[in-house]
């Protein structure tokens, strides 16, 4: 699989809940860091640390969609990093709006590990936001809600 494949695999991945998918596109430990969005900063998590933080808020949308775009690839032959557009659409029913849409960049580090790319680093640059800004935390409640 190419780098662009392995990137583009993840978010398919995401957006269909496939969390044993999402965990072969990463290595076994990486870099995460959205920063830019929710001032956190940047942590090197285990791919088993991401997935349980993704699969706690995001089976609260009713979908997810993630659309990459414009990819220049950097590449050596045991190493890669790549550059992309992203926007995130989220879709929940609600009064106020049904959809919440994120719009950045994402820098992404790969490395060649037994033969196949893995992504060591993830980092989002945010640009803004758009839609019903409540939907995130009515998503987080409503998949509290059905993990209980």
């Amino acid at each position: 699989m190419t780098m662009e494949e392995m990137i583009n695999h993840l978010f398919i991945a995401v957006d269909l809940r496939d969390w044993s998918r999402v965990k072969e596109c990463f290595a076994e430990k990486l870099v995460l860091d959205y920063s830019s969005m929710n001032g956190q900063p940047a942590a090197e998590l285990t791919a088993e640390d991401i997935i349980a933080g993704w699969k706690y808020v995001l089976p609260g949308f009713t979908c997810t969609h993630h659309q990459l775009g414009n990819m220049i690839i950097k590449a050596q032959p045991t190493e890669a990093a790549v550059f992309c557009y992203g926007t995130a659409s989220h879709y929940l029913e609600h009064e106020k709006g049904n959809v919440w849409i994120v719009v950045g960049s994402y820098d992404f580090n790969l490395k060649m590990v037994q033969e196949e790319w893995k992504i060591t680093k993830m980092k989002f640059n945010y640009k803004y936001q758009d839609g019903n800004k409540e939907l995130p935390a009515l998503a987080l409640e409503k998949a509290t809600k059905a993990q209980h």
